[in-house]
């Protein structure tokens, strides 16, 4: 899907919509230990005229297609025109940026697009009673893990802060990360077993889609890594101790997806390089067919091109006499056929021929673990 990028010469802080943008459908949750409202608001001022009333208001934005929508809350929580631009602008790189009195967090999220993956930059203003997310439009989110947490009053999350409902969508954008590596190691599984047994051309092109997948994973978790590690590491504003305890976890889960992405990386260049070798190993085996065959028909092709030259007995007794041998072409045959058997046995014995194969799947082995045990495991929430 093509994003069109803000034009260079607008001016800093100017909130230009790409047309093609989706319409926005704002999603209100508005919640504390005891209350929770959730409902779809039609116009943003509902925010403005309850805002105090909450002490958590999540209003979820998705779609980037109406200015007035984000200037509107812009306007209402006071977010700088900086931070709005870069929402609408949504080639951002995951990064977290401290203004004064709330945090501005971009993040990205994955989908699964026709076969392919696609991000989708999310933007999440952390303030102390308000949290505000954009995003893209794309149908389908990770976040309804979270939804439905915030939906049960028994859940920590319902008698929290605002920070530690930032720390649970951060921490839903990148444990979804988890299953779409799981699919890529078992499409690498797959593509391991088909070099080894059935090499052919297509599985270059899926050799390159998987790592193009990767290259996408990688671009998008690596900055996020960088970004949440001062979160947790300092003593920040709007961020409690407990929460960044949580955030701590969120950094490791960053770490394991990046050791994940880097295997997976290097087992599908090792498996482009097991390619090139199959596909020379096959072609030396037919080369090796063939040099053989041509190899016995050189000696037969030398009797039959001495017995096909013209003679004549007549002349002299050392003009081939065989030529008037009653059995001679019946011996010549049979001469063909011991040489033929000869060679053939000598091949046999040099173990050119008829030998057990050398290389097999395990021999060749791409010595790598199952790319799925690789694969951390789903972490747990409360």
């Amino acid at each position: 899907m093509k994003k069109k990028r803000s034009a260079h010469w607008v001016p800093p802080g100017t909130i230009t919509i790409d047309p093609n943008a989706p319409k926005p459908v704002i999603d209100l949750m508005a919640f504390s230990a005891g209350q929770l409202v959730e409902q779809k608001l039609e116009d943003v001022r509902w925010v403005e005229h309850n805002k105090d009333k909450y002490p958590i208001i999540w209003v979820n934005v998705d779609g980037l297609g109406d200015a007035n929508v984000v200037a509107e809350l812009g306007r209402i929580y006071n977010l700088h025109r900086l931070a709005l631009e870069d929402v609408v602008n949504v080639h951002q790189r995951a990064k977290v940026d401290l203004y004064d009195g709330y945090y501005f967090v971009v993040l990205r999220m994955l989908h699964q697009m026709e076969g392919r993956i696609e991000t989708e930059q999310i933007s999440i203003f952390l303030g102390e009673h308000f949290v505000l997310t954009f995003q893209e439009g794309i149908p389908g989110d990770c976040l309804e893990p979270v939804r439905e947490r915030i939906r049960k009053e028994s859940t920590r999350l319902r008698g929290g802060s605002c920070d530690f409902l930032a720390y649970h969508l951060i921490d839903a954008v990148i444990d979804s990360y988890f299953p779409v590596l799981e699919r890529m190691g078992e499409q690498l599984e797959d593509l391991e077993n088909e070099v080894l047994l059935r090499p052919d051309r297509s599985i270059v092109r899926r050799i390159h889609d998987i790592k193009r997948d990767l290259l996408i994973v990688r671009r998008a978790v690596w900055p996020l890594r960088e970004a949440i590690n001062p979160l947790f590491r300092e003593d920040v504003p709007l961020i409690s101790a407990e929460t960044r305890v949580f955030l701590r976890d969120c950094y490791d889960h960053c770490v394991q997806v990046i050791d994940l992405v880097e295997t997976y990386r290097e087992l599908g260049s090792s498996l482009m390089d097991v390619y090139l070798s199959s596909i020379s190993n096959r072609m030396n085996e037919v080369m090796k067919v063939l040099t053989i065959i041509t190899t016995i028909f050189v000696p037969l092709t030398f009797v039959a091109g001495i017995y096909g030259m013209n003679f004549n007995t007549e002349k002299s007794p050392l003009n081939m006499p065989e030529l008037n041998f009653y059995y001679g072409y019946p011996l010549c045959i049979l001469v063909m056929l011991v040489l033929a058997v000869i060679e053939l046995w000598f091949f046999y014995k040099k173990g050119w021929i008829f030998a057990p194969p050398d290389l097999d799947a395990e021999a060749l082995g791409v010595a790598h673990s199952s790319p799925t045990e690789l694969s951390a495991p789903t972490p747990h929430h409360q």
